[in-house]
C-alpha cells in the first residue's frame, strides 16, 4: 500500500482492531434464541453501542425491532452542511455448526497462518470494525468530512426483517445521501470490488405427514406410505439432471455481462473434491450471480446412530432458494410453496411455511459515489482497478433502503472474500484486507465529500 497519513493511521491501529475483534467474536450472538441466549445478542448491542459513544456519536441507541432483536443506531456530526453517509454491518452470526469441526473455538479469535479465525470475524463483525478504523483515521487526519450514521443489525442472518420493518416504520432515521453496506467481499484477496447485485431469498419449511405414527418396517414396509420417502422424492423435484434448479413456473435470469468467475478458481475457492463436478449449466457468474438456486439447508429424520427399523410417519426440512434481481421473492416464494406441494406423491399430506424473505438488489453504478470509491480503491490497492461482481448471497435491507431513499447511492463492500470461508466451519478474516478496506473506505468518505 503506498504511504499515506491515513494508510499509516490504520496501520497503526490495526493491534487495537484485533483486540476489538476479539471481544466482539467472544459474543454468540446468533439470532436464533431458541438455541442461544438472548443475553449474547444483547451484550454484542451493548459493546457497539459503547464503541460509538467512544468516538462521538450522538443519538446512539439501542433499537427493539419487532423480530424481537435489537439493532444499533448512532449519529456522527459532519461540517455543516456536508452529505451524509449512512454505514451498515450486522454483529449477529450464523451458528458455528460442528465446533468439533473447527480447528480452534469458533467463538474465540485466533491467528493462524497470516489469518484470523472465528465466526462472524468477515461477516460481519469484521465489517464494524472496518468502519470503525475508517472513522478513526479520518479523525486524526483532519476530521470526519461528512456526517455519518452508523446503523448495526442484529439479525440479518435470521432473514427476519427486523430492520426492514422498523425502518419503514422511522423512514426518517436511516436517510443518507450514500449508504456503504460493509457486508460484501472482493472477488479475491487483494482485488478490490463493490458488490452491485443480490440474489433475493426465501426461505420455506415444508412437513409432509403420512402416518398417525411409526410404524415396524418389516411388519408394515412396502405398503405404508413413508413420510421420508416422500420428502426425499419432492426435494429431487427441485434439480434438473443436471443439478440446475426447477421450479414450476421459476425462469431463469439473464446471462451475467460482468466479471467472470473462472471454473478452476471456483472449483478451488468452493473446495469441491476433485471428480465432483459443478451443477448447473451456463458460467459459473451465471449459475451463482444471475440465477436462481435452491439449497435443502436441513432435513429433520433420524439419525443413522441409533435408527430403528421403522416406517416414518413425518419429515420435514428447511429450504432456501434464492433468486436474482428481476425476479420478486414474494412471487418466488408462491412457486415454491406450490410446487412443493403438487410433487407431493402418494396424497401424503404437505403444509409448507415461509419463515424468511429478502428481495433481490442491483445498484446504480453510473452514480459518483462509485467514482469515488474506484479512486478511494486504486489507492489502497495499488496497481488495481476496482472491479464490479454480483453476490449469491442477499442482504434484505438493501432493497428496503433503495426503496425508502431512491436517490440515495448504495455501495456494497466487504470483508467476505472466498478465503474467509462464511458460514462455514474455520471463517476467517484477512487482516490485510481489513486494513486496505478501511483505508479505502477512510479515502472514499473524504473524496466522496469533495465531489
Amino acid at each position: 500500500m503506498s504511504s499515506n497519513p491515513v494508510a499509516e493511521t490504520v496501520a497503526s491501529l490495526m493491534p487495537r482492531a484485533k483486540a476489538e475483534l476479539t471481544e466482539l467474536v467472544a459474543f454468540k450472538s446468533v439470532a436464533d434464541f431458541d438455541q442461544f441466549p438472548k443475553s449474547e445478542s444483547e451484550g454484542a448491542a451493548r459493546w457497539v453501542a459503547d464503541a460509538l459513544r467512544a468516538e462521538g456519536f450522538e443519538d446512539v441507541a439501542l433499537l427493539d425491532t419487532p423480530d424481537g432483536t435489537q439493532s444499533v443506531y448512532g449519529h456522527l456530526p459532519g461540517p455543516e452542511g456536508a452529505r451524509t453517509v449512512l454505514l451498515y454491518a450486522h454483529y449477529d452470526v450464523q451458528p458455528p455448526l460442528d465446533e468439533a469441526a473447527w480447528s480452534t473455538p469458533p467463538f474465540e479469535l485466533t491467528e493462524r497462518d497470516g489469518r484470523w479465525y472465528g465466526r462472524g470475524a468477515a461477516d460481519c463483525k469484521g465489517g464494524l470494525i472496518m468502519h470503525l478504523l475508517a472513522l478513526r483515521a479520518l479523525k486524526a487526519n483532519g476530521g470526519v468530512p461528512v456526517h455519518v450514521k452508523v446503523i448495526a443489525e442484529g439479525s440479518e442472518e435470521m432473514g427476519t426483517g427486523g430492520l426492514e420493518r422498523y425502518a419503514e416504520e422511522h423512514p426518517d432515521l436511516l436517510e443518507a445521501d450514500t449508504i456503504v453496506i460493509g457486508d460484501a467481499g472482493n472477488f479475491r484477496v487483494g482485488l478490490p470490488t463493490v458488490t452491485t447485485t443480490l440474489r433475493g431469498m426465501t426461505l420455506v419449511r415444508v412437513r409432509i405427514d403420512t402416518l398417525a405414527g411409526n410404524l415396524h418396517s418389516g411388519q408394515f414396509g412396502g405398503a405404508a406410505p413413508d413420510a421420508l420417502g416422500a420428502l426425499i422424492r419432492v426435494l429431487d423435484s427441485l434439480r434438473a439432471e443436471d443439478g440446475s434448479t426447477t421450479v414450476d413456473g421459476l425462469t431463469g435470469g439473464p446471462s451475467w455481462e460482468g466479471l467472470q468467475y473462472d471454473v478452476e478458481q471456483f472449483r478451488q475457492d468452493a473446495r469441491v473434491l476433485d471428480g465432483v463436478e459443478l451443477i448447473g449449466s451456463g458460467t459459473v457468474a451465471d449459475r451463482i450471480w444471475a440465477r436462481p438456486a435452491v439449497t435443502v439447508l436441513g432435513i429433520d429424520c433420524p439419525p443413522v446412530v441409533g435408527a430403528t427399523p421403522s416406517v416414518q410417519a413425518s419429515a420435514r426440512a428447511l429450504i432456501s432458494l434464492r433468486v436474482p434481481p428481476g425476479v420478486d421473492a414474494a412471487e418466488a416464494t408462491k412457486l415454491l410453496q406450490a410446487h412443493l406441494e403438487t410433487h407431493t406423491p402418494w396424497g401424503a399430506r404437505v403444509r409448507t411455511e415461509q419463515i424468511g424473505q429478502g428481495q433481490a438488489f442491483r445498484a446504480d453504478t453510473s452514480s459518483p459515489a462509485y467514482q469515488a470509491m474506484a479512486d478511494a480503491m486504486a489507492v489502497a490497492y495499488p496497481g488495481q482497478e476496482m472491479q464490479y461482481a454480483g453476490q449469491g448471497g442477499s442482504i434484505p435491507l438493501c432493497n428496503t433502503l433503495a426503496a425508502l431513499y431512491p436517490r440515495a447511492e448504495i455501495l456494497l463492500i466487504g470483508l467476505s472474500e472466498p478465503e474467509a470461508q462464511i458460514h462455514a466451519v474455520n471463517e476467517s478474516v484477512s487482516p490485510q484486507e481489513l486494513e486496505r478496506l478501511s483505508v479505502a473506505e477512510a479515502l472514499f468518505l473524504r473524496k466522496y465529500a469533495a465531489s
